[in-house]
């Protein structure tokens, strides 16, 4: 077992991936057993949810008598890493290479380990799960240029896992205490979270609810027409609330989307977007935004009328 986790509490690791990190996923799994570590696999979801179940427990069991730390994977690592992150007190660091896992856990504490399934080979992210496991808090690393911290910054170290827990701590009891419904840990995460419309779509009525340099949760108003548009990267979204279609008309394709499905729309391929109901979504993309519109609003309407009335025929 590893060298901390038996001098200190008892270790336990709660692991999960969705479709793109599963297998990966499993292949650590295996590889904490061996190790005679406790491990707790909540198994695979179509989409980030899991990483949000497992930092949740991450978080609710960060004063318990076993040390919890979570294992997490996806396709890039990086959305397992943000929502987990999403839950005080857990610290989700996505790790390519064992320095990173070094650096994580030395200056982070990181508590939840973040893989690539795409670009990590097993072996590979065996190395970087032994290093995350084995580096202590505040050890030598290859950011400190593997000598000891100095005292001031040990010192800074110390005050930001202090911290760091109580950003969105009191957002997430008032979320919780507001809604006895809310149930869905995707809807939690949103709750009041509302700023005003913005227009960079012609036809669209679109709120930003949160967002980061490569994701975000949207909201469209009932009735929104997204004209042909394409970007150069491709981006994967799962509804959170309402109804709409994509039209890929790149691929011929139409797509009928409801709570809790799932589209990936490569690079490149042209689509239009109606909005049936306020309709949320999560959308993540790679690289940095945009946008290339392929025809004019009107023209829009138009085909969004003809696809609705052939299909009503």
């Amino acid at each position: 077992m590893a060298e901390e986790a038996s001098t200190k509490r008892p270790l336990k690791i709660v692991a999960g991936a969705d479709s793109f990190g599963c297998s990966l996923k499993d292949a650590l799994v295996s590889h904490l057993r061996s190790l005679n570590i406790d491990v707790e696999d909540l198994g695979t979801s179509s989409y980030y949810s899991i990483a949000a179940d497992v930092g949740r427990r991450v978080s609710s069991s960060s004063d318990g008598a076993v040390e919890t730390r979570g294992l997490v994977a996806c396709g890039t690592g990086v959305g397992v890493a943000i929502f987990a992150n999403k839950f005080p007190g857990v610290f989700a660091a996505t790790c390519l290479n064992p320095s990173e896992a070094q650096n994580a856990r030395s200056i982070n504490n990181s508590n939840v380990l973040a893989v690539s399934g795409m670009s990590t080979a097993p072996d590979s992210a065996i190395e970087i799960l032994d290093t995350w496991l084995n580096t202590p808090f505040k050890s030598p690393c290859p950011a400190s240029d593997s000598k000891p911290w100095p005292p001031e910054i040990e010192t800074f170290l110390d005050n930001s896992i202090k911290e760091m827990p109580k950003i969105g701590a009191e957002e997430e009891k008032q979320a919780a205490l507001g809604s006895e419904e809310a149930s869905c840990t995707l809807c939690c995460l949103v709750k009041n979270r509302k700023l005003n419309p913005i227009d960079i779509i012609p036809g669209g009525s679109m709120k930003i609810l949160r967002e980061t340099p490569t994701s975000a949760i949207v909201r469209f108003k009932a009735g929104s027409v997204e004209p042909a548009h394409h970007h150069t990267f491709g981006h994967d979204l799962v509804v959170l609330e309402g109804k709409k279609s994509v039209w890929n008309l790149t691929k011929k394709a139409r797509y009928d989307l409801g709570v809790g499905d799932y589209l990936f729309t490569p690079a490149g391929d042209s689509h239009r977007v109606k909005y049936y109901e306020d309709t949320e979504f999560f959308i993540k993309w790679e690289g940095q935004w945009d946008m290339f519109f392929d025809e004019e609003l009107e023209a829009a309407h138009k085909a969004v009328a003809q696809e609705l009335e052939n299909g009503s025929n």
